[in-house]
């Protein structure tokens, strides 16, 4: 498999944070990438689905799943702007993703911090992938809120 560029993905999933942050959602995008190509996109739309299991890492898994009529997604990564909490690790788990690339940590509710990973053992992690720009829309938003 080629190398793929990292920040390239990124910013797609930043595309799709910026269309929550639009709607109102909490600003996170999701792209999951197989052979370079990006076969889905999620952005959170818990508000809009009145869904509280509606992460942009679930909707984006579901459509892949779909694209590529399968339930194990080991040769495909998933690109998220903030770190997954613990429900969308298990749902990454359970699809037995290749390698997981996020953008900011989250340091209220992210799966590192449950020990051990909630991971699946083979699932590459890539961390910090344009992380003030995932940070910062974040932040952006809550300041927001809070005004």
């Amino acid at each position: 498999m080629a190398e793929l560029n990292h920040s390239h993905f990124m910013s797609l999933a930043l595309r799709e944070a910026a269309r929550a942050y639009e709607v109102n959602e909490v600003p996170i995008g999701c792209v999951i990438v197989s052979n370079g190509q990006v076969i889905a996109k999620g952005f959170n739309q818990t508000v809009q689905l009145n869904d509280a299991t509606a992460h942009a890492e679930v909707i984006a898994l579901t459509s892949a799943f779909t694209y590529l009529n399968t339930r194990i997604l080991k040769d495909c990564t998933l690109y998220v702007t903030i770190e997954p909490c613990a429900m969308c690790a298990g749902a990454i788990r359970w699809a037995q993703l290749g390698t997981l690339v996020y953008g900011a940590s989250e340091d209220k509710c992210g799966y590192s911090l449950h020990k051990p990973s909630i991971l699946h053992p083979k699932t590459i992690v890539v961390a910090g992938i344009e992380q003030e720009a995932c940070a910062s829309l974040i932040r952006h938003f809550f300041m927001e809120k809070r005004n």
